[in-house]
């Protein structure tokens, strides 16, 4: 049960935040097709750089990734029913997690649900060149989740916290 619950966990976690990439990326391209002047490629470059930055190093690299890698090994040796069959939710830290880590996955969620609204209401040229760089920084997690998970799994990071109670 651990091995379906740790698969299922990580494979819904690269879901959800892969079905983003999905969902963006088109209108990220299509945004770059379209005869973009210097102050949408400087405002794409700088915003590109910083979503790489904050959302993929600072965000996912060096907070999301390692714990919730943790998470997923944790379900691996410590399966429990309820934790495995909403093994995505308990992976992100939605519940039998520290009361931070719970608070944390609440208000980022809702930030991000915000944000998904307001970017929505930008032109369609500025909407995508946001999602460019979003798609950038979800990417980034991508592969920074899968590195901390195998590095979880191999062995090779014993300091992982999954942060539960």
């Amino acid at each position: 049960m651990g091995k379906i619950g740790a698969l299922w966990g990580f494979l819904g976690v690269v879901g959800l935040i892969g079905f983003a990439v999905y969902r963006l990326t088109p209108r990220a391209l299509e945004s770059l097709e379209s005869d973009l002047g210097v102050i949408h490629w400087t405002f794409l470059i700088l915003w590109s750089v910083f979503m790489v930055v904050a959302e993929g190093y600072r965000g996912f690299q060096k907070k999301f990734s390692p714990r919730t890698a943790a998470r997923v090994k944790y379900l691996h040796d410590h399966p429990r029913l309820l934790h495995v069959l909403l093994a995505p939710a308990f992976c992100m830290g939605y519940f039998h997690a520290k009361r931070k880590t719970q608070i944390t996955a609440i208000c980022l969620t809702l930030g991000i649900v915000l944000l998904v609204v307001l970017v929505g209401l930008l032109p369609p040229r500025w909407r995508g060149l946001v999602d460019f760089g979003v798609v950038l920084g979800l990417v980034y997690g991508i592969i920074t989740f899968a590195i901390f998970t195998f590095a979880a799994f191999s062995g090779r990071k014993t300091d992982l916290q999954p942060e539960v109670p």
